[in-house]
């Protein structure tokens, strides 16, 4: 709950309120000028592969009204034709999905049906975006504006003085794969429309949306169309290939048309269901109400310091951060389930969209901190697709499986939900659905390909490299990332051992910590880094570490650190904390960053959105890098974790290219919103928190009461610059701390952390037990 709603309550002599919301030990920190939605740059990432949108959604909706200008995913920011707005995006994916329904306003005659052909063309001199609302002026001189409520998309076109003055909804074309369409024009008003595509990535398995449009004012001509073929007069269109209908209105006196779209993933009623829960509110009062409902939420985190472009850049990502998950159920509570059949949340909003390998690492923790209630239901509908659809996901979009990414990332999202209390009344179900997920493989006739290569690696201790394993399922293969795959297992059965441990399975939590070791037999002593092993046992692919094979998106270099559970065993592995260091200094380029921090990120880090691969270096725009950082934290020298975060966070700016690679449904943001307030989860799945200097001279985050009972933290860095950075000491509620970390139960017993900083490394975080421990 944020401090606008605290003072509202407080302000309104709620006696209840004021007794549940008392005010917490800490005290917000004054706002910046003017509201925080306006530090908020929705167009950050449009450019150069981050592919965010910059269009209209409101915290965690079901739509995301958006123009797509012809990339695969939806907006480029160098590009200037504008298709359609469509009603559904992810932010920051790597694969074109979505982007359901596109509708573009033009005049005139309706002479084309391909969305390609009729794109209007615009500048982004007008254009504009905030948090719940976009605006184009399109050089048709029509103006665009979009706005969002949890379930639908509302549009406000205002046209030229003309009598053909036309809206296309174009049913057949979007970023996915297209497998069929149907729209039906029902009265003067309204357009419906049932839309089935597939395509995330490698996956072919469909999924279907509908909608339903309804406009303020009675259209005066309609038409349908398929393919090239245009019907005036018609009210009905199906089968594959393009399908569309336009409906035309007499703008000569009333040059404002408006309509509201809904979306449903369940059926016609559904999407009818949640048109009606706007209850006729204007384009201006959900605008309006949109702004409120960001408001709200990056009011939970309050910073003092940093320039305007830094402000810029943190409220950016916390507003990314919050984009997805997105809700499932309609306004009725009814969803999909993964059985494709049709079920009601009772007492939880059910959740989709699971970019796991992902988001594990960063964004779930952000969550379960600033918005654990959604969070808590979050992992509830992952475990409603375990017992609805048979199993747990990997990356699932809407109802369905798309098997992209490989390794374990289920395990360590649902051990953290875990740990932060997210799962009372759960526990059971969901360790018993974890246990069958990390002993197991689901059957061939399912859609889900899970720990797919799990009989080998629970057999030998390592997940085989083979190369030319055909695909038995769409989506990844982990055969084809044995090395990477290992690790991650490892990683996952560790984080299942905690847990297994806390509920009182003693021999479960013995034999997961045991296979969390498994690490080890893919470590070649002869290079001295993780190397993929094939099928009969031998090291596969090259032996340069930085040419190596079988590691997903990464090479030897850079996964060699994804050892959280165990970096004293990896440590010395490689021989010890000097030649931990010693290599991690090469891997970061450590002396040549210190001179030119900026230059070093860009220039020998970054080497181009999607170049995983052949490097030796710490590429911080990708997933398998993420913790890197902080490894620091635990051989003894925690200061160049400060040093190499910060150099990294140079890479988010206030421009369209201000994200690094591919964001990936908030992940990236949550890295950069975590590591500027200091606080970051070295030990994902688990309740382990780093430390390191924020880049702010004050935070202060409220926390929910129902899981953090002292209600907020202040997190203080008095004096924090690129010249006073490293950390002197550290007070946890006013005592000194000399941990590199810090553990959730501290966390919810904490009403200040405080870090003192200095021009020079100091004796901080460096005594034997100062790193965050081993799981055993």
């Amino acid at each position: 709950m944020s401090w606008t709603r605290r003072l509202r309550l407080c302000a309104a002599g709620a006696v209840a309120a004021s007794a549940l919301f008392s005010p917490p030990a800490v005290h917000a920190a004054e706002p910046n000028d003017g509201r925080l939605t306006d530090l908020v740059n929705p167009f950050i990432g449009t450019q150069n592969e981050g592919n965010t949108y910059p269009g209209a959604a409101v915290p965690f909706g079901m739509v995301q009204l958006s123009p797509d200008t012809g990339h695969r995913t939806g907006y480029d920011y160098t590009q200037n034709r504008i298709r359609g707005f469509s009603l559904v995006h992810l932010s920051g994916v790597g694969c074109a999905i979505g982007g359901d329904l596109p509708v573009l306003p033009t005049t005139g005659d309706v002479t084309e049906t391909d969305d390609a052909k009729y794109a209007a063309t615009f500048s982004h001199a007008d254009e504009q975006a905030s948090p719940g609302y976009y605006r184009v002026g399109l050089d048709t001189g029509i103006e665009a504006e979009l706005t969002a409520t949890e379930r639908t998309g509302v549009q406000r076109y205002t046209f030229p003085a003309t009598d053909k003055a036309n809206v296309l909804l174009n049913a057949g074309q979007a970023l996915h794969k297209n497998v069929s369409s149907k729209v039906e024009i029902l009265d003067d008003h309204t357009v419906r429309t049932e839309i089935t595509g597939s395509g995330f990535c490698r996956s072919t398995r469909p999924y279907t949306v509908y909608t339903v449009t309804r406009f303020d004012r009675p259209f005066t001509v309609h038409g349908t169309w398929y393919q090239d073929s245009i019907t005036p007069g018609a009210t009905k269109s199906s089968g594959p290939g393009r399908n569309g209908a336009y409906v035309t209105f007499d703008t000569t006196k009333d040059r404002t048309v408006e309509a509201t779209t809904a979306l449903s993933y369940v059926d016609a009623h559904g999407a009818e269901v949640n048109l009606d829960a706007t209850n006729g509110s204007s384009f201006d009062q959900l605008r309006e109400a949109a702004r409120l409902a960001w408001e709200d939420r990056l009011d939970d985190v309050r910073v003092q310091g940093g320039s305007d472009t830094l402000r810029t850049s943190f409220y950016s990502s916390l507003y990314r951060s919050f984009l997805a998950p997105n809700i499932g159920s309609d306004a009725d509570g009814r969803y999909t389930g993964w059985d494709q059949r049709i079920h009601r949340a009772r007492g939880f909003t059910y959740y989709q969209n699971w970019s796991l390998w992902d988001t594990y690492r960063t964004q779930c923790q952000l969550l379960s901190l600033l918005a654990p209630r959604e969070a808590r239901d979050m992992a509830i509908s992952v475990l409603k697709i375990d017992e609805e659809g048979g199993w747990l996901p990997k990356w699932g979009y809407g109802p369905v499986e798309t098997n992209i990414m490989s390794g374990d990332p289920v395990t360590p999202f649902l051990t953290h939900a875990y740990h932060q209390g997210l799962l009372k009344g759960y526990e059971d179900r969901a360790y018993r659905a974890l246990k069958k997920n990390a002993d197991g493989v689901p059957p061939a006739d399912t859609m889900y390909v899970g720990r797919e290569s799990n009989r080998e690696y629970i057999a030998n201790g390592y997940a085989p490299l083979i190369k030319s394993r055909p695909y038995r399922k769409p989506g990844d293969s982990d055969y084809h990332h044995g090395g990477s795959v290992t690790l991650e297992f490892a990683l996952s059965d560790a984080m299942l051992a905690q847990m297994a441990r806390d509920l009182g399975h003693d021999a479960d939590a013995a034999r997961y910590a045991a296979r969390s070791r498994n690490y080890r037999n893919v470590f070649d002593r002869s290079t001295g880094f993780f190397r993929a092993r094939n099928a009969d046992g031998g090291f596969d692919g090259p032996a340069d570490p930085a040419r190596s094979e079988g590691f997903h998106e990464g090479t030897a270099w850079q996964y060699q650190w994804l050892v959280p559970q165990d970096l004293p065993g990896m440590v010395g592995l490689i021989g010890g904390e000097q030649a931990a260091n010693d290599r991690l200094d090469t891997f970061f380029a450590y002396d040549r960053m210190l001179k030119d921090p900026g230059r070093t990120a860009r220039e020998v880090w970054v080497n181009g959105p999607y170049a995983y691969y052949n490097a030796d270096k710490y590429n911080p725009q990708n997933e398998p890098d993420l913790i890197a950082p902080y490894t620091y934290l635990s051989t003894g020298e925690p200061w160049k974790t400060t040093d190499v975060v910060h150099a990294a966070l140079t890479l988010f700016t206030d421009g369209p290219t201000g994200i690094t690679g591919n964001d990936d449904l908030g992940t990236m943001s949550a890295w950069n919103v975590l590591s500027s307030v200091g606080i970051f989860p070295v030990q994902p799945g688990y309740p382990t928190w780093g430390l390191t200097t924020p880049v702010f001279d004050r935070v202060d985050l409220v926390l929910d009461r129902s899981y953090y009972p002292r209600g907020g933290l202040t997190i203080t860095a008095p004096g924090t610059s690129d010249s006073d950075r490293y950390i002197q000491g550290v007070r946890l509620n006013g005592t000194a701390y000399e941990r590199t970390y810090v553990t959730t139960d501290a966390l919810r017993r904490l009403d200040t952390l405080d870090f003192t900083l200095g021009a020079r490394p100091s004796g901080w975080g460096t005594a034997p037990d100062a790193a965050p421990p081993a799981l055993k």
